[in-house]
């Protein structure tokens, strides 16, 4: 009995709102909406608790990324709108017109949200790829980032073609008049996605580089690499963001190399004083003789010296016929084999001390050779160690670096008078001084 009466009653309502079309409409396009609104709610816990549950497998944790970049929440917000445009055929009294209308709106929201899902899913793409091995030599975050531009452009250009109610190719067409204005307003944009494919492609730059610009003073890490932008965290802890194309455009350095290589370059003069460089005496060169690292050169050095000079017959009596070793020689060869029997000294790369041309500061002997370790705090306190025992050992062969006098060293020189203690004495050897004694310092530490 109450089943009837309630049927009753719907046929009385069902045939009222047959007279009001308006009305009836108005409540099926309402009753429409709460129904696309529910399928949203509803397919939107079903789409993620499932896709939660299967991200939770090692296998699959692929899905865990597309979800943490809502992914999934994008493509539960196109139910909705999908359930608009299918179920406006059943909406009674919808005009044409009416129907067109909400029917492109709708679709217009589903491209909307099908577009943003996209985009989704490809920042989820570089999450993915981030965690390949690939990630640390070559980024692909510039051309994610290009493509995104490119779908966004193309997902406005076919919402508002939807709403109009117009062909994309009408507004595609208008798109050729404006290129011009595109390519300027866009020139920046094109100019760093070339060059961000010439740094990629040609494995100029990597994320974790050391790189240095001095033209923008940047020097530092690389921590992103971006299609407008490459940003650098200088040793200080700043940032410095470069456009992609000044790195095309301009030169920088990049320490990659010596990165791989294992070993970190010192080169480095020391600035001898031209007015201690003198031969060796007889005395001298037995003293030399009997250091370990010189062991060899002297034995070599003497044999060598007294054949030429024996070749040259009488005249080599004479100071100026005769070849003699100097202690600036000898220096450099004690110096290269202290290097070469350096445990910290990387022995497979180049390792040598030249004596440049003279200058106004003296005579430079560069130290030319590579540590064993590129950890900066290492390679200083290798490089330190090294010019350190370098420096303190230069006495021991007549010889001294070359320093500007000072205020006070001038004031005493004119003053007729000793150097202070501690003062900085006047470069140079007392005329008519005797040899330095011999130093058993040198053939101990050596």
């Amino acid at each position: 009995m109450e089943i009837q009466t309630l049927t009753l009653r719907l046929q009385s309502l069902w045939d009222m709102l047959d007279k009001h079309p308006l009305i009836h409409t108005g409540l099926s396009l309402a009753l429409l909406l709460i129904t696309a609104l529910l399928v949203g709610r509803l397919a939107r816990f079903m789409l993620i608790y499932s896709m939660k549950a299967l991200g939770r497998k090692p296998a699959l944790q692929w899905i865990a990324d597309l979800r943490h970049n809502k992914v999934f929440h994008r493509l539960a917000q196109m139910m909705p709108s999908l359930v608009i445009q299918f179920g406006l055929v059943l909406v009674p009294g919808l005009s044409a017109a009416g129907r067109n209308v909400i029917g492109n709106i709708a679709l217009a929201f589903t491209i909307l949200f099908m577009t943003l899902a996209i985009g989704a899913s490809l920042n989820a793409l570089l999450d993915i790829y981030a965690r390949t091995v690939h990630a640390r030599t070559r980024s692909i975050k510039g051309y994610v980032q290009l493509a995104k531009m490119i779908l966004y452009i193309f997902a406005t250009i076919i919402i508002i073609a939807t709403l109009i109610d117009r062909s994309p190719l009408l507004l595609l067409s208008g798109l050729g008049a404006m290129s011009a204005v595109i390519l300027l307003v866009y020139k920046d944009t094109l100019l760093s996605f070339v060059a961000s494919v010439q740094l990629t492609s040609n494995d100029m730059l990597r994320v974790g580089d050391w790189i240095e610009v001095p033209q923008v003073g940047a020097d530092g890490d690389v921590v992103d690499i971006t299609l407008h932008t490459v940003k650098v965290q200088n040793f200080d802890k700043t940032i410095v963001s470069i456009p992609t194309w000044r790195l095309m455009s301009e030169s920088f350095r990049n320490y990659r190399g010596m990165q791989q290589s294992g070993g970190r370059r010192i080169k480095r003069s020391l600035f001898i004083d031209t007015s201690g460089i003198r031969f060796l005496d007889d005395e001298e060169e037995e003293k030399f003789s009997g250091v370990r690292l010189l062991t060899d050169y002297m034995a070599r050095k003497q044999a060598e010296l007294k054949a030429w000079n024996h070749a040259q017959g009488n005249v080599s009596t004479l100071s100026a016929n005769r070849r003699r070793m100097t202690n600036i020689g000898t220096f450099r060869a004690y110096a290269l084999a202290y290097l070469k029997n350096h445990p910290e000294v990387h022995q497979d790369m180049t390792c040598m001390v030249r004596q440049m041309a003279a200058t106004e500061h003296g005579v430079p002997l560069e130290i030319y050779c590579f540590s064993r370790t590129i950890v900066w705090a290492d390679y200083e306190r290798i490089q330190g160690d090294i010019f350190d025992y370098l420096l303190a050992v230069l006495p021991e062969f007549g010889l001294s670096l070359y320093q500007q006098p000072s205020g006070a060293d001038m004031r005493q020189g004119l003053a007729g008078r000793e150097p202070a203690a501690g003062a900085l004495a006047l470069p140079g050897p007392a005329v008519g001084a005797e040899p330095a004694a011999e130093a058993p310092h040198l053939v101990r530490n050596a």
